[in-house]
């Protein structure tokens, strides 16, 4: 599927283009009416093309299969970037675009951290970080007993929720009993504590797993990388892009 991009000219702090991406138009007109006029961090812009090549080219899911046991899962835990989460749901029709108008207000389903019981399509409500990976092995785990062997499950992690112990008991545990229905997506903004030799996709790689790094902007390269596991162990792929979160 090709996806056509549209390059924002806005240049201010938190712009698209002060955090160098260029945004595929159906999201950059979603996010625009995420912002009414705020401006966005680091954190938002960082996550966005891989949320999009996710639901765009990846995850078999749709707004009529939200509740299909044959779905695949997409666990977002890193909840604070969320406004790039609710804008590429709205392109992809899972929420009413009108919904974002009111993003964060008092009486809005859409909080600051995505919440399942309020949002179609999302799995998990999440915001404390270091527990995505964790629930993602659980759900990846009962998928196994039910038989269910078609549908993958995928989480995204920001670099700095890999300072989580949880995590790295996690890591070593997918790797150890095979989950090959599991994808991680590390987001690397260089926003780690202390970061690893060899980056951070060694920490995945030492445990067994596939590992893919690749520049998280090149929508291409997220492609390649995200299909590239091989079917018989977790794949993570580490998507690196400049700004902290």
């Amino acid at each position: 599927m090709t996806t056509t991009t549209a390059n924002t000219t806005r240049t201010g702090p938190g712009s698209p283009a002060a955090v160098g991406t260029t945004l595929p138009a159906p999201v950059a007109t979603a996010l625009d009416r995420v912002r009414a006029g705020r401006e966005f961090g680091a954190n938002v812009y960082s996550t966005v093309d891989v949320l999009w090549v996710l639901y765009d080219r990846i995850l078999r899911i749709t707004p009529a299969t939200v509740d299909d046991p044959d779905r695949d899962r997409f666990l977002l835990s890193k909840g604070h970037a969320v406004a790039g989460y609710y804008a590429v749901l709205a392109a992809k029709g899972f929420i009413p675009h009108g919904w974002l108008d009111d993003q964060g207000g008092p009486g809005s389903r859409l909080g600051d951290h995505p919440d399942r019981t309020l949002v179609p399509g999302v799995e998990i409500g999440s915001g404390s970080l270091g527990h995505g990976l964790g629930l993602g092995i659980g759900i990846a785990l009962g998928l196994r007993a039910q038989g269910l062997l078609t549908p993958r499950v995928y989480v995204l992690i920001g670099d700095a929720e890999l300072d989580e112990g949880s995590n790295h008991e996690a890591i070593a545990y997918a790797g150890a009993t095979g989950l090959d229905n599991l994808t991680v997506v590390v987001v690397d903004n260089h926003s780690a504590t202390h970061g690893w030799t060899g980056g951070a996709a060694a920490c995945f790689a030492v445990n067994g797993w596939t590992a893919e790094t690749v520049d998280g902007r090149d929508h291409e390269a997220l492609h390649r990388a995200l299909t590239g596991h091989d079917g018989h162990r977790p794949h993570v792929v580490v998507a690196v892009v400049d700004g902290e979160v």
